[in-house]
């Protein structure tokens, strides 16, 4: 019996028609970039010459390191998604401005490689990339990361190392303005404080950051100052200082939130925002390194997933 011809439409085979909500990894980074642009601005002004070829080597190096990788691993490039970019100017962020280029370069390439392509690639990595790259550099060649090695050319201090060499009566002529202007010594970004406050003001009036992580951090941070400053005033900075000090907000709104790297359910990011503030409080107090900030953030990484377990009962469930 000869079979009845059937219709094309019926052996059609689409996609699902599901909705886009418009989100794109290029459309996140451009918004980074954006929100990154008033630190780099007063990095640039503060630093001069000296902050542009940190940025663009480091910039540099992070986008060939990824590509390289990709070719080595059969990959379609994604250069043009600015993931690449982004991870190579936080690392950057945390140099000193004195930073020789064959350090920047190399310090950039581990940020991508080692932080990242490791683990598969952008979105898959368990631990923040660019503070991977930092410590890297930081114990392998301290001298060159340190601080103070920029006292040779800039006739300013570096409030954590006053404080954590010399005591609070170091840091108490320090005005509160000039800590969040940045006109003080400190790495090439994150001293940037204000600068660093509006551009994450930006990524959550864009709904690309959710408030939960960079509130509850700068909360912990406070109020494990606050605590200890309360013990001894004589001693201990007060909340105020550390919020404005260091990598503090480069922390709150850009590392401490990183992708893959953190929680995903409303408690689980507020009590890891709270638990990266204080130890954020705790290495700078007890530590050997005056800010410790980036590890702080990979030792928060490292329990993202025990804090993913505390989430939402589903619905019907025991």
């Amino acid at each position: 019996m000869a079979q009845a011809a059937l219709p094309k439409s019926s052996l059609t085979v689409t996609s699902a028609p599901f909705w886009h909500c418009g989100r794109t990894v290029k459309g996140m980074m451009t918004d980074t970039l954006i929100a990154l642009a008033p630190a780099m601005a007063m990095a640039v002004f503060r630093y001069g010459y000296h902050a542009v070829e940190v940025l663009a080597w480091a910039g540099l190096a992070a986008v060939l390191a990824e590509a390289l990788a990709q070719k080595l691993m059969a990959r379609e490039y994604t250069a043009d998604d600015y993931t690449a970019l982004v991870g190579g100017l936080l690392f950057a962020f945390m140099l000193p401005a004195t930073a020789p280029g064959w350090l920047v370069c190399i310090g950039s390439a581990l940020t991508i490689l080692l932080g990242r392509m490791v683990f598969g690639g952008y979105g898959m990595s368990p631990v923040c990339a660019p503070a991977v790259g930092w410590c890297i550099m930081t114990i392998s060649w301290p001298d060159l990361i340190d601080i103070n090695g920029m006292l040779l050319n800039w006739d300013l201090v570096h409030p954590l190392s006053e404080l954590k060499f010399f005591g609070l009566s170091a840091v108490t002529s320090l005005s509160l303005p000039s800590l969040m202007l940045g006109q003080n010594l400190g790495a090439l970004g994150a001293e940037q404080s204000l600068m660093l406050l509006l551009g994450g003001a930006y990524l959550i009036a864009r709904k690309q950051l959710r408030w939960y992580i960079p509130v509850s951090f700068l909360v912990g941070v406070f109020l494990t100052a606050l605590l200890y400053n309360l013990i001894d005033p004589q001693r201990y900075a007060p909340p105020l200082f550390h919020l404005f000090t260091g990598g503090t907000m480069l922390a709150a709104f850009f590392l401490m939130p990183y992708p893959s790297a953190s929680p995903v359910w409303r408690t689980a990011m507020l009590l890891y925002g709270l638990f990266g503030g204080a130890l954020l409080i705790i290495i700078r107090t007890y530590g050997i390194y005056p800010d410790g900030m980036a590890f702080a953030v990979l030792l928060s990484n490292m329990f993202t997933p025990l804090f993913d377990l505390i989430q939402p009962k589903p619905f019907g469930g025991r």
